[in-house]
This record gives structure tokens, sequence and C-alpha cells, in this order.
């Protein structure tokens, strides 16, 4: 078994990383993954848990960089240098499987490893609302609709709302949480508005950037990569909303409180349900080409399809299982290994 590693290793390390511009040839021991801030607590908790079950092999290396990031760094190539794995809360977008393939990463497995909620959130007893994306589409936009953004509280937006300063710490514009928002929250109140269909229809770009850029006056405060910072923030100021996944919301319940969406909470049953505005799934992504290459790497993911049900240490955490169709064939993806087909990708 360990002359077949090493000469595994040997074999990706003088094809793979001379692509990868690695004339070190350096070889690793233990499994890479980065990516989806929103991912790690899940993926690290799987890292504890394979450890546990294989003393023997290296743990696991779990980096929170952010999907976009994350899949940058999968897509540079094949070999030591780059991670095994990409964790994203969104999908892989159909530009960044082709930068993969251009640059030698041919073989991409996709596995959605659950369910995720874009929670909004405000601290134990702060401002509590209703909220709606055109709420929230109306507070954020650089341009509403088009025109010039003035709203400076809650009530400018709505009068149903509290009179307080519109302050919102968010993820970045590399984070798949971002992205999520902009597709489920923010182009959802925006495409009712006026002149919206109009624009879509003559000026799609345009369309694009009215309904998704984010104001940049101070209202709303890239936070970076890290969800617990923004939770950090909201929990010292009754006045702020934070926006993060929904593992973040449950594991800081005693510090935070979920603001209903279209009069939903984000709850484990909303978003395993779809009744949540916000739901949306999460997926990791394996380089095919290293999985004879980097000890323990099946086996890491194998560890996930064990713990990734709605009864497992995942979901004590805050993940919310697949439906049990998707499980089922989420599963046989993180068994046999099958390709992700370009074609699906938008």
């Amino acid at each position: 078994m360990k002359l077949t590693k090493t000469i595994a290793f040997a074999a990706l390390s003088s094809l793979a990383l001379a692509a990868c511009n690695n004339a070190g040839g350096d070889t690793r021991d233990a499994v890479r993954v980065a990516g989806s801030s929103t991912v790690f607590p899940f993926s690290k908790r799987v890292s504890e848990l394979f450890k546990q079950s294989n003393p023997d092999f290296a743990s696991p290396q779990i980096e929170s960089i952010g999907s976009g990031s994350g899949i940058a760094e999968f897509c540079k190539g094949t070999g030591f240098a780059t991670p095994d794995i990409a964790n994203a809360s969104r999908r892989m977008k159909a530009s960044e499987y082709e930068t993969c393939q251009a640059n030698g990463v041919t073989e991409i497995v996709e596995i959605q490893v659950g369910l995720d909620g874009i929670a909004f959130a405000s601290a134990q007893g702060g401002i509590m609302m209703n909220l709606t994306p055109e709420i929230v589409y109306k507070a954020l936009a650089a341009r509403p609709y088009g025109e010039e953004q003035t709203a400076q509280t809650w009530a400018d937006v709505d009068p149903s709302l509290p009179d307080m300063p519109i302050l919102v710490y968010g993820p970045p514009s590399t984070s798949g949480t971002r992205d999520a928002l902009k597709e489920l929250v923010l182009e959802a109140g925006c495409e009712g508005g006026p002149g919206m269909a109009e624009l879509e229809e003559s000026d799609e770009d345009r369309y694009d950037q009215v309904c998704t850029e984010v104001r940049s006056d101070g209202k709303y405060v890239d936070q970076g990569e890290q969800d617990n910072l923004i939770v950090q923030k909201i929990a010292g100021n009754p006045q702020a909303v934070g926006v993060f996944g929904y593992s973040y919301l449950e594991e800081n319940a005693d510090k935070v409180q979920g603001l209903p969406m279209n009069g939903v909470e984000p709850t484990y049953d909303n978003i395993a349900s779809f009744a949540y505005p916000g739901a949306r799934p999460l997926y990791m992504y394996v380089k095919k080409a290293h999985l004879d290459a980097i000890p323990g790497l099946r086996e890491f993911v194998g560890e996930w399809t064990r713990h990734w049900g709605k009864d497992g240490p995942l979901a004590r955490i805050g993940l919310v299982a697949n439906p049990d169709d998707v499980a089922a064939r989420m599963t046989t993806a993180a068994t046999e290994f099958t390709v992700l087909d370009g074609g699906e990708l938008n």
C-alpha cells in the first residue's frame, strides 16, 4: 500500500505539478480543502470525525477563504500545490468550470452536501422587522430601480419599519453568501419594480447592475469572509442587522435572533422545505485526479456521507439535510465519484 501511494505521488508530481509550474516536486500527506466560510464549520467537523475514524491519516487542512477564491485556487490546476476540494455556498459557474478545464482540471465531482439559509439577524433584544426581498433591495441597492439611493433609515424604506439607521454587516463580493444574497433576495426584490421588465428586455447588463449592485456609503459594511465577525458586530449593536449562513444563527442563538422574511422564520424546517426565501444548497467540488494520490481523500469524502443526515452531527451544528432523493444521488456521487457535466452549469 505504501509503495502504491509513493508511485502515485511520483506520477502526479512529475506530470501534474509540472503543469502547475511547481518544479520542486513537493508531496503532501494531508487532504487540503479551501473555500466557503459557510461550509467551513461543517467541513471542520467532518475533518474531526474523519481523524477519529482514521487515526493513521493526517488531519485535513481546511481553509476559509470564500467560495469564489476557493474555486479559483481549485481551478489553477492539478498537483500538490492546489486544493483537492473546493467548498462553495453556491454552485460552480460555467466560466469557472471552463477555467478548470483549461488548466487541466478536467474531472470534477460535484457533491451537494446539504442546505443552508441566508439568515438576516439582529442582537437578542435588538431591532426586529418582518423583511421582504423588496424591503432588503430598497434598503441595500446602490440605485434602487435605477433611482438615487436616499434611504437612511428603515422607516424611509417602509413606514411600518423602525425609524432606525440602516446598518447591515454582510459578506464580501467573493463570498458565495453574497452571490446567494443577490440571487435569492436582491434580484427577487428588484424584478417586479417599476421599469425593470423593460430594462431587462433592452439592456440585460444594466438590469443586472441595477438589481444586484450594493450601496457603498457605509450602510452596508463588507465584514470579510468570517461570518463569526458579523455575529460579533451585531451582538454588540442592537440597531445593526447581519447577513450570514443559517448555521451561524443557530450556533449563536444566545446572542442573536433571526429576522423573518415574508413572514417566515429562518428555521431548520423552513429551510428544508424551501418555505424560507433564503434557502440554498451547499457544495463541495472534488478533484478526481487527486483521489489516488492524496492519502485519505476518498475516505474524507466518504466521511461526509456518514454524518450529513437530518439526525447526524452536522445537523446539530446547523446543516440542513438534503431531501431524501437528493441525498441518495449525492451518496452515489461521493462514493462512485461521478464526473460533473459542465453543460448543466450557468
